[in-house]
């Protein structure tokens, strides 16, 4: 049987530092973060974020699924010397390149990440008031959630997705890339016009997603230059023997909820049929990153897709196969894979909703998935205004949709459908789930912050006086949760009880 999935997801933010002279992003950023680690909590009373910083003695960025790679020498570099904290929800926060980016949490469905994506969104919003209110006047940090800078360059939304190591990772290749790059059709956060060389606002006014325009290869490490859409990156964060983590970084960053509740729920439970091996049927696309960027222009969803060997298929025709096969398999095999019946169920309803909808009229979906609400807000303007799409004001809107200050933002204002209370996650700002290995991370850290040395997914450092040092694995990301150590946690009064109860 499939592996329950366990999931996270990590977001670089788009930041402009409004002020005199040339804005420095890597700067901005840890103007930004710094600020949020050093702010006080809601009561006033001084109680800063726990400085506890990231160990980074697991870091393999350069290990590729496929065994030797010659381009193993430009792999992404790990950049120890940026700010980089471990919150007490279980997330990480930290400065990446020349963005801000927040990790979530180890999640055990896709309502959770959800709700922890919100709490990210939540935290930006933070950091933003924060780092403002310290700055000198006349000087702003603005934060954006999108992909796009519209000077060539694109930064990423990363999901990730235990699996089983014994499923044979060509496998995985060859039975999730058509899925990547049709599932854009209800994940896509949508754009005006293209960044890819030599098309015209002409021939793409608008497209589907934001990310489709700088992949370059099938398969492979880089997350930065030619990019994958299936990338190779063997860092399970978790017992190597059992697992490995399915980096995925064709995504779009979502403001829509119900986005990413598709984002993440579909392709969790096509990738449980995978292990299973129980697709129905499977498809190869003669030229899939040339699909990418077709079915991203594509906004009447009924272009044909070459595959190979002869024959064709839509984006959607090809999204309701998955869907057939994930329900079938739901029928025989249940959905605990997923998180159980009640919220695997509504991934099963949500995505047969919207693939029925599109079939219809996309323009329904306006209050649900991202592309859709974009869509019709730029195109109103546009219309009403006898507008050409390159003008100005439309590039101006796209970037307005994704801005965090909430007064500023032009997706607050369209009353989108939300799946999580805000209330909930604010919470979850600092409280961490309770059914992953993140509760015993978080928990951690709100209790003996002082005695932890550094932190990361599958261990933690303590330092409670003796040496040398200790360390903590947490191989298992089923295991660390409520259930498993809660009582454990709440009868330690200090770190070196907690270390002494845990070696017995």
């Amino acid at each position: 049987m499939a592996l329950r999935k366990i999931l996270g997801m990590e977001t670089e933010f788009g930041i402009f530092h409004r002020r005199a002279g040339d804005s420095n992003p890597i700067a901005a950023s840890s103007v930004l973060i710094n600020a949020y680690i050093n702010s006080l909590d809601r009561s006033g009373t001084a109680s800063p974020i726990p400085r506890v910083g990231w160990d980074f003695v697991d870091e393999t960025p350069a290990n590729d699924a496929r065994g030797l790679n010659l381009f193993t020498a430009m792999a992404p570099e790990v950049e120890i010397h940026l700010v980089n904290a471990v919150l007490t929800n279980g997330a990480r926060y930290y400065v990446d390149h020349a963005h801000p980016e927040l990790s979530t949490p180890e999640c055990a469905d896709p309502l959770t990440v959800v709700l922890y994506d919100r709490a990210a969104e939540m935290i930006l919003v933070e950091s933003m008031r924060q780092a403002n209110a310290a700055l000198p006047e006349g000087e702003e940090i603005v934060v954006y959630k999108n992909n796009s800078d519209r000077k060539g360059n694109s930064y990423g939304t990363h999901e990730n997705y235990l699996m089983d190591r014994t499923t044979p990772f060509s496998r995985v290749v060859a039975q999730i890339m058509p899925h990547f790059v049709t599932r854009q059709i209800y994940t896509g956060a949508g754009k005006v016009g293209s960044e890819a060389v030599g098309i015209s606002s002409e021939q793409v006014p608008f497209q589907i997603t934001q990310r489709a325009d700088f992949f370059e290869e099938q398969v492979g490490l880089e997350t930065t230059l030619k990019r994958p859409i299936v990338n190779t990156r063997d860092e399970p964060h978790a017992d190597a023997k059992k697992y490995r983590r399915l980096h995925v970084i064709v995504g779009d960053a979502n403001l829509s909820q119900v986005s990413t509740f598709l984002k993440i729920g579909p392709t969790a439970l096509v990738l449980c049929l995978v292990e299973d091996d129980c697709l129905d049927r499977t498809f190869v696309l003669k030229d899939p990153v040339l699909a990418m960027r077709q079915v991203s222009y594509d906004l009447s969803l009924r272009r044909p897709l070459e595959l190979d060997g002869g024959g064709s298929i839509t984006a959607l025709d090809m999204q309701w196969e998955y869907f057939r096969s994930a329900q079938r398999y739901a029928e025989s095999r249940g959905l605990d894979c997923i998180g159980g019946e009640e919220v695997g169920g509504e991934v099963l309803r949500r995505w047969e909703h919207v693939l029925t909808a599109l079939e219809s009229d996309p323009m329904q979906l306006a209050d649900q998935l991202d592309w859709v609400a974009k869509y019709r807000l730029i195109n109103g303007y546009r219309e009403r205004h006898d507008l050409r799409w390159n003008d100005a004001r439309m590039a101006a809107m796209d970037l307005q949709y994704h801005d965090m200050r909430p007064a500023k933002s032009l997706f607050s204002r369209l009353g989108v459908e939300t799946l999580v209370d805000d209330a909930d996650a604010a919470v979850a700002m600092s409280e961490p789930p309770e059914d992953t290995r993140a509760y015993f991370r978080g928990k951690c850290l709100q209790k003996w912050s002082d005695d932890i040395v550094a932190a990361n997914w599958d261990s933690m450092v303590f330092d409670i006086g003796d040496d040398p040092l200790r360390r903590v694995p947490m191989m298992e990301p089923t295991r660390g949760t409520k259930a498993h150590v809660g009582s454990l946690l709440a009868e330690c009064e200090t770190s070196s009880e907690l270390l002494r109860r845990l070696g017995s």
